[in-house]
């Protein structure tokens, strides 16, 4: 039960707990900061009129590139020929 909650995840994107918890949670303030410029916006609209969709976008390109990164080191992994 211990490794599903708090090791499985991690290991499957090739980070460990620590490095997960400041990744996701990252994330979290950032999504945090971003939902509190959108409900700030909808009181007064000619305030943070980008700030929401930018950070959702910032977000998903961070997530994106990383998943690509992860992507490429894979393939050169299986990919490399061993010469004895």
């Amino acid at each position: 039960m211990f490794n599903k909650l708090f090791r499985d995840h991690p290991s499957e994107v090739g980070e460990s707990y620590g490095e997960h918890f400041a990744a996701a949670g990252g994330f979290g303030v950032k999504m945090i900061v971003g939902g509190i410029a959108c409900v700030v916006h909808a009181v007064v609209p000619g305030v943070f009129i980008t700030t929401g969709s930018g950070t959702v976008k910032k977000l998903y390109d961070q997530m994106v590139a990383k998943r690509a990164a992860k992507r490429e080191a894979n393939i050169e992994m299986r990919s490399i020929e061993w010469v004895i």
